[in-house]
């Protein structure tokens, strides 16, 4: 399968260009505010995370992987932030988050409480094995978790994820670029809010790791945004 490479290196708070044209009106001020009018209440960290991280993480471009009527699940969705962009923004038919901090599962079904989207359920798992109900997803997605894996334990979990899934659904491995100079300042923003330093692999590593449990690889991005160097990958299981 051809595999498209797009490397764009971006510093600004403008709209980042979207894969899908049903992305092309969404720009970060307006997912800020958005998540603003939605916000719940947490703790002021977790606040932060909620209203702010689109100006350093690519939401735009991973909504725009999502495809109408997909059944969408993201492991370690923390609040549930990115899920609820989806429910508004992409069109599913429903979404699944697993997180191992019940108070972050709090938060996320805080944040989906007055929303008229009701097709959602967030549930805690203990970070090892992976709950049954991800193998009925389209498109589950992995959004700067994987550094925050113990490096030992990084390949045995990307295995259990491809071993979970469904042939022909599509996995989207999002994080930070170990072999970028800029990772040191992902370290420095791990050790302020999660109170560690993370386990950043390379965007070949990650590649190799897909490739080796059986993932065909269908895109492949690269961005920097602000001193944050991001790679992306979409993989579809055979």
């Amino acid at each position: 399968m051809l595999l498209k490479k797009r490397w764009i290196i971006y510093f600004s708070d403008q709209i980042i260009k979207p894969v899908c044209k049903k992305m092309d009106t969404i720009t970060n001020p307006a997912i800020v505010q958005f998540l603003k009018e939605h916000f719940p209440g947490t703790g002021f960290v977790d606040g932060l995370k909620i209203k702010y991280r689109s100006y350093i993480c690519p939401f735009i471009s991973l909504l725009s992987f999502i495809r109408p009527g997909d059944r969408v699940g993201d492991i370690g969705c923390g609040s549930g932030q990115f899920l609820l962009l989806a429910s508004h923004f992409a069109r599913p038919s429903s979404v699944y988050g697993i997180e191992i901090s019940e108070r972050l599962i709090q938060n996320a079904n805080a944040l989906f409480a007055r929303q008229p989207f009701k097709s959602y359920v967030f549930e805690t798992y203990d970070g090892n094995h992976l709950p049954e109900k991800l193998g009925e997803m389209d498109i589950i997605f992995l959004i700067d978790v994987l550094h925050h894996v113990p490096r030992k334990q990084q390949e045995r979990f990307i295995e259990h994820i491809c071993a979970v899934m469904k042939p022909g659904a599509r996995f989207v491995l999002k994080d930070i670029d170990r072999s970028s100079p800029l990772v040191v300042f992902n370290k420095m923003h791990d050790l302020i809010f999660a109170g560690e330093v993370g386990n950043e692999i390379s965007m070949k590593k990650a590649a190799n790791l897909l490739r080796t449990h059986g993932m065909h690889l269908i895109e492949e991005h690269k961005r920097t945004m602000y001193v944050y160097p991001h790679y992306t990958y979409v993989a579809q299981k055979p």
